[in-house]
């Protein structure tokens, strides 16, 4: 992998972050004013018109500012050469089932990945008016101010946060195993609807760990910068190096990564229950 300078970083970061801004301003105009609601595929993988024009404001500012890079979008699928050196993975609206019921924990979500590996992260959510920033190196940041992951060092003491894959009601690989037997050992499990909110409440110390299936690189590139940056942990559910194509993830503080490792490890798919 080449090297970037802090400086280079910081670059992408800003771009990103106009991008976020203005898909921001797109959901708020939305808000509360939709007037279709699509199914794609999968029964409950919603679209609107609010994701698709909020892609294509992102799409448009990136373009501008880096016509070379290639992007990985949830909307417009591939564009460019995904070899790329540089490719930006984005999801314009990540937690629709929550906006369009008018749940306000929806959020934009950019990531960089270069040669592979996420290297700056924005989420930014309008409606909780949090904007998350990070890039390699250069720290993490909640509305300019740094943020660190939690000091929580026992699972018992945790509370963690997971979600459910769109095709939940058809394979049994669906986390409903994981969701009881971690509830019994911990302080809570959440669900938020919003895989890029996980993240950013688990950078922000919010929350202590976050596992979860059936996700999307674009759900997750800019959020792993942002847990690695704010002190934290992300990898595979057996703690080995995360494939961001895997669908899988495990992010944590840190101090419960292993143990939460390995009770994932012990959990049979409920199908056997």
């Amino acid at each position: 992998m080449s090297q970037h300078t802090p400086e280079q970083l910081q670059t992408f970061l800003d771009i990103a972050t106009e991008a976020a801004m203005a898909a921001g301003v797109i959901l708020q105009d939305y808000w509360g004013k939709l007037e279709e609601v699509e199914e794609k595929g999968v029964a409950g993988n919603l679209v609107t018109a609010a994701d698709k024009q909020a892609e294509a404001e992102i799409l448009k500012v990136i373009q501008r500012h880096l016509p070379q890079h290639s992007i990985l979008a949830e909307e417009s699928g591939q564009l460019g050469n995904q070899q790329n050196e540089y490719l930006w993975a984005i999801d314009p609206l990540d937690g629709t089932t929550n906006y369009a019921h008018q749940y306000p924990m929806a959020a934009t979500s950019i990531g960089l990945l270069i040669s592979g590996i996420p290297q700056v992260g924005v989420i930014y959510n309008p409606f909780r008016h949090e904007l998350f920033r990070a890039a390699r190196g250069l720290g993490a940041t909640c509305n300019r101010r740094p943020i660190r992951v939690s000091q929580t060092s026992q699972l018992a003491k945790s509370l963690l946060v997971t979600g459910f894959a769109y095709d939940r009601r058809e394979t049994p690989d669906n986390n409903y195993a994981e969701f009881c037997h971690l509830t019994h050992l911990t302080q809570g499990v959440r669900r938020s609807g919003s895989a890029s909110i996980d993240l950013s409440d688990v950078a922000s110390g919010r929350l202590d760990g976050y596992w979860e299936r059936g996700l999307s690189p674009w759900d997750i590139a800019a959020g792993i910068v942002l847990v690695e940056e704010a002190g934290g942990t992300v990898t595979a559910y057996d703690g080995t190096s995360l494939d961001i194509n895997s669908g899988r993830i495990l992010a944590t503080n840190g101090q419960i990564h292993e143990t939460l490792s390995k009770e994932l490890s012990t959990v049979s798919p409920l199908s056997s229950w």
